[in-house]
């Protein structure tokens, strides 16, 4: 029975990714075929859908720095955003039900209410795996959009614990005493070490959260993010994360055949979702829009309204709990789960055009920006920079020390993410907050561009190399462009981007590592036998 999950999703989710498109696509394709073919999802597809979810809310309490929240724009745009929709679905929808067109004919106020409510929300699994492909989690404009879903989030922890009439047990308000065990938490990560341990440990950490969640009434979905937070900034934390990544992906799989599952395609349903999915370019420009007032720059406010630009999985818990309630028919179920697969393929296509849509209209839109900046958007001071290095990981660390020892006195490294910059300038390592594929780097870096003699681009996504290297011979720079990729089609494509040096991690790690070797064989006095055995001395 797996076999009819797993053959169809990887034939179309290679489809996909054929026709330039996410795989994502290509499964939520193969669960609307398999719908129309008769099959029904089994338990053992739904365990997977939920164990992938969790996985990524556990993965991106890892990541979560619970100051964002309470940050203005963050929460403003959240809540302000959520309650204009829902006003605004009330009006459209009751004058729908007026005009008696389609399944609208039958709403009424807690009916279009409820409606409005469910399109409300963007999808944490779409934007979360959009931001992790891209590597921009960490960035402003990530920050800001995982921001805004957690919130989201919250409000639907709300909205089902009011709408089961039933409260959060009391033994609820035990789970704060959870906060003072994190250094425990920490220790007991530590203590797995690698490999398998550290995987069979997050999981472990993952369902105890959901499971502790919802014996006290409460979400485990939740749940599951509340124990990511609880060992996110521990030692092991990056590493526990990259290690869940691969496995949550395999698992997401049957979340996207699930909501595929669910599109019961009718004539009048198709037509009323391709109606809804209509309304998604509003709710990015109601973001943006928002955004902008909250201080973000123009690229930035751009980036997360287009990243959270898409209707979510929530809205059909919304209309299955609407509907057993009696507020929306049953045929609201296979609409709501339509719009949702059609919104993934709209918003999917902007998000690979949204850079490309920013270049050309960037004067225009900066133009509606606000006189202040959000931490992390103010200009960029680099003066005297010679060398500049994007992507402070391991390999841009490596390369941004490697030049200094060699006596390049004026290296620059850059990063999105805050806290690497932040541990980065502790090291005494010059590293500044910006992005290589922002338009307007040039603009905001205080430092001549003719002077800048080398670019060295070391991000881990191959889409924000290409996009760097194009943005830097859009601006015309001077100099060399040197970039790095994981595997062979990517280095081959970096060089038909245009980057004059293109090297593969691997090999260029492999070639380090034999250097040092020699060097210490070279420099150093061959060992005596009594020092490699010292019981024989």
């Amino acid at each position: 029975m797996e076999l009819l999950w797993i053959g169809p999703a990887f034939v179309f989710g290679s489809l996909a990714k054929r026709l330039g498109q996410p795989p994502l696509i290509g499964f939520l394709v193969a669960g609307v075929l398999l719908e129309l073919v008769g099959l029904r999802p089994d338990e053992a597809l739904h365990t997977l859908a939920d164990l992938g979810v969790m996985l990524m809310l556990f993965g991106i309490g890892l990541k979560l720095d619970l100051r964002t929240l309470g940050r203005p724009e963050v929460f403003a745009p959240a809540l302000m955003h959520m309650a204009l929709t829902v006003a605004g679905g009330v009006c459209l929808f009751l004058g729908l039900a007026h005009l008696r067109i389609g399944s609208f004919a039958d709403l009424g106020l807690s009916g279009a209410a409820i409606l409005g409510f469910a399109l409300s929300f963007s999808s944490t699994v779409f934007a979360v795996k959009l931001l992790e492909d891209r590597d921009d989690m960490g960035s402003v404009y990530g920050r800001v959009a995982i921001g805004v879903l957690v919130v989201q989030d919250l409000v639907a922890v709300a909205f089902m614990a009011a709408s089961k009439g039933t409260p959060p047990s009391p033994w609820a308000l035990g789970l704060v005493l959870l906060i003072p065990l994190r250094p425990v938490f920490a220790r007991w990560l530590s203590f797995c070490g690698h490999g398998e341990m550290l995987v069979l440990a997050g999981v472990g950490a993952t369902l105890g959260g959901a499971g502790l969640f919802e014996v006290v009434g409460l979400k485990g979905d939740l749940g599951a993010l509340v124990a990511g937070a609880l060992l996110g900034g521990s030692p092991k934390g990056s590493e526990l994360s990259k290690s869940l990544y691969g496995l949550k992906d395999v698992f997401l799989v049957g979340f996207f055949l699930l909501v595929g599952l669910s599109a019961i395609p009718t004539v009048e349903s198709v037509l009323i979702a391709l109606a809804l999915v209509l309304l998604v370019p509003l709710k990015g420009l109601l973001f943006f829009g928002l955004s902008l007032k909250y201080r973000l720059r123009a690229r930035s406010a751009l980036l997360s309204s287009v990243a959270l630009t898409q209707y979510s999985e929530f809205g059909l818990i919304v209309g299955a709990g609407a509907i057993a309630k009696g507020w929306l028919d049953e045929q609201w179920m296979g609409t709501l789960a339509l719009a949702l697969v059609f919104s993934y393929v709209l918003s999917s296509a902007a998000n690979e055009r949204a850079l490309d849509l920013y270049r050309r209209m960037r004067l225009r839109l900066t133009q509606l920006e606000t006189a202040e900046r959000v931490p992390g958007e103010e200009p960029v001071a680099a003066s005297g920079a010679e060398v500049l290095v994007f992507g402070m990981g391991r390999i841009g660390t490596g390369a941004h020390d490697t030049l200094v020892a060699n006596g390049e006195a004026h290296v620059v490294g850059f990063d999105v993410d805050p806290s690497v910059v932040a541990r980065h300038q502790a090291a005494g390592r010059d590293v500044r907050l910006a992005s290589a594929t922002d338009p307007d780097f040039w603009s905001r870096l205080r430092v001549d561009p003719a002077r800048v003699r080398l670019v060295l681009l070391a991000m881990s996504s191959q889409t924000e190399n290409v996009a760097a290297i194009r943005q830097l011979r859009e601006e015309r720079f001077p100099g060399f462009v040197c970039a790095s990729g994981r595997y062979e089609d990517e280095v081959g494509a970096l060089r038909e981007e245009g980057a004059d040096a293109a090297f593969h991690i691997f090999d260029e790690a492999a070639a380090g590592f034999a250097e040092h070797a020699l060097e210490l064989v070279r420099g150093t006095p061959r060992r005596s036998p009594s020092h490699v055995q010292p019981s024989e001395a």
